[in-house]
């Protein structure tokens, strides 16, 4: 049975104001409905993102702050952090950690700038919302066998679409190099680079 996450709750203090700020960061409002004034919810949408944010008036009993660690993925951790501060959040540093692929809780261990090797998995940046619940954003350009359906590829906006285009483009003139001639079943060759590329399997050479 499949068991996909929905919903991740984040406890706030100020409903108006955490819904400003999610709001101004890109994030579509999905919801905003009130029973009368002990309860109110609010949902928001990442961009690109199947699961969703609720905060509100009496949804939850956890302190407003305490959702730590809470983790986004990009495919561009430079042109995130960009966007995050033209939308007014305050990101930290590129990051990437002393001991491997995942970072260690707070900020332990954390060593300035994107993975040297640029390995996806490794590079990492933080933000919190008003309240102080952190978010952490993390770059996956390439993922590991097993983490997707093989048999299915999709793309969450036209932009993410023309990034995989232009990566198998870059790609194909590679393996066009190598091979020393034109490919004209090329359109085939770049359906294979991204399924490969997003179901994290074998990848044509």
């Amino acid at each position: 049975m499949d068991m996909k996450l929905e919903v991740v709750v984040v406890p706030v203090s100020d409903v108006d104001r955490a819904k400003d700020f999610y709001t101004a960061l890109g994030w579509r409002l999905d919801a905003d409905v009130a029973t009368d004034e002990n309860f109110r919810v609010v949902q928001v949408t990442p961009p690109g993102s199947p699961a969703s944010v609720i905060f509100g008036t009496s949804v939850t009993s956890q302190t407003p702050g305490s959702a730590q660690g809470l983790h986004l993925v990009v495919d561009d951790i430079d042109a995130a952090r960009d966007e995050l501060k033209r939308h007014g959040a305050d990101p930290g540093d590129v990051f990437h950690d002393a001991g491997g692929v995942f970072h260690h809780a707070g900020t332990d261990a954390r060593v300035p700038g994107p993975d040297p090797r640029r390995s996806s998995y490794g590079s990492f940046l933080s933000f919190s919302d008003p309240d102080g619940n952190s978010w952490i954003l993390q770059e996956i350009t390439n993922r590991l066998p097993g983490r997707l359906d093989p048999t299915t590829t999709t793309f969450s906006s036209a932009p993410d679409l023309a990034a995989a285009l232009r990566r198998a483009a870059a790609a194909h003139g590679a393996h066009e190099a190598r091979t020393g001639a034109a490919d004209p079943d090329w359109p085939d060759w770049y359906a294979r680079y991204m399924v490969g590329e997003q179901a994290g399997t074998e990848l044509p050479s």
